[in-house]
């Protein structure tokens, strides 16, 4: 006997349905988010007399302790479901646009049982896969927020410093906040000498030395200078943020090398190094995304519109009409745009075919989109068959199959 659980989860408490192979409910119950919680749907399920192998369970995450708890207890048929898959499936209940969490809870579990033949069953990848995705995101909150900051504080130096915000590459460097800190206003900048700078370029280990001295006359310009009372209000403000930036920009270095060595130990880093413009980061983005599991992504369409790289085609009748994929993962898909970006630099065909469809592109990121569309069929491929790219093998095998017959 089959019996089929869905779970609507919270962070606080979830609500369980327990369904049999003919629809009909079997059991009802709301556990809170704790392990008391856990072991008493747990006592449930024990109660019903079906084991944990012959369960079906589905609800709409898989990033929660709740789902570890299943995997360590035998519950082999997890199903994860995409919150737009139980939206779309309501009108199925009622006609209403009502829902609450315990019908919710039943609409999973009726989803299971009408339509798990076509649903993919959820695997686990490994520590180290989970490792790098846990990387990934908080390096990827530490650039968020450090490019937050540092457009709080260009904007204060704007206003009563402006040559502070120019002098090196980039506000997000360590050595633009040691200089903030050293020399918070123009009046201290304007007693530094060249030697005294060379001294401080060293004590932070400027690599950069034959631009010190343009960096030193950009401070001696004829720039307009700003009230006394704004530079006394506005210096704490932005020595603040250069303290705090300073920690951030060191911890995302720190975990970029720590990134780095985890890569170095994933069976899977040789195919994702050998794509033209990644660098450790997005090598790491993207094989946090793919994950370990290749029958997670059995076709290449498959990872293209979860990526969002593919458009949606909507036909009717003599009607057709092609729009942008709205429902995906952001995040991916930024990944892969960026990915595209950077590939044009040294790959020879993601050049030409950018060129080819930019001209029919609504944007500039349209066409990235378009690039990052082929690049993913071919990684899926790379991924399927655990080959690394080769881009001489890829031009010679896109002129075979241009050829005519």
């Amino acid at each position: 006997m089959k019996l089929y659980i869905g779970i609507d989860w919270s962070q606080s408490k979830h609500d369980i349905c327990f369904v049999n192979t003919k629809g009909a409910i079997q059991s009802q119950l709301v556990i809170p988010h704790s392990q008391t919680g856990f072991w008493e749907f747990e006592q449930r399920r024990k109660r019903l007399g079906v084991p944990a192998k012959d369960c079906l369970v589905g609800l709409e995450t898989s990033h929660s302790i709740l789902v570890d708890f299943l995997w360590d207890r035998g519950y082999a048929n997890l199903f994860v479901l995409p919150p737009t898959l139980v939206k779309g499936s309501r009108t199925r209940m009622r006609s209403s646009a009502a829902k609450d969490d315990p019908g919710d809870a039943y609409l999973i579990a009726d989803i299971l049982r009408t339509d798990h033949g076509r649903l993919q069953a959820w695997q686990p990848d490994s520590g180290l896969t989970r490792q790098i995705r846990t990387k990934v995101r908080f390096i990827s909150f530490l650039t968020r927020n450090i490019v937050r900051m540092t457009n709080r504080q260009r904007a204060v130096l704007l206003r009563y410093y402006p040559v502070a915000a120019e002098l090196f590459s980039s506000l997000s460097t360590l050595i633009s906040q040691h200089f903030i800190l050293a020399y918070p206003t123009p009046q201290a900048a304007a007693a530094l000498d060249l030697d005294s700078f060379r001294k401080f370029a060293r004590q932070h280990r400027y690599t950069h030395k034959s631009k010190l001295a343009n960096i030193l006359a950009k401070l001696d310009q004829d720039d307009p200078q700003a009230d006394m009372d704004i530079i006394d209000a506005c210096q704490d403000e932005a020595q603040g943020l250069a303290h705090v930036l300073l920690d951030m920009i060191r911890l995302k270095r720190d975990n970029l090398k720590q990134l780095q060595e985890l890569l170095d130990l994933h069976p899977d880093q040789n195919i994702f190094a050998s794509l033209p413009g990644t660098g450790v980061y997005l090598q790491a983005a993207l094989i946090s995304k793919f994950g370990d599991d290749r029958g997670r992504f059995p076709v290449p369409g498959r990872v293209q519109a979860i990526a969002g790289t593919s458009p949606v085609t909507i036909r009717s009748g003599k009607s057709k009409y092609v729009r942008f994929r709205k429902s995906c993962d952001y995040e991916f898909r930024h990944i892969v745009q960026q990915w595209a970006k950077q590939s044009l630099r040294s790959s020879v065909w993601a050049n030409a075919y950018y060129a080819r469809v930019r001209p029919n592109c609504d944007s500039e990121s349209h066409a990235f989109r378009c690039v990052a569309n082929r690049w993913l069929a071919i990684l899926w491929r790379l991924w399927q068959d655990h080959n690394p790219y080769d881009e001489m093998h890829h031009l010679k095998q896109r002129a075979l199959r241009s050829q005519p017959r």
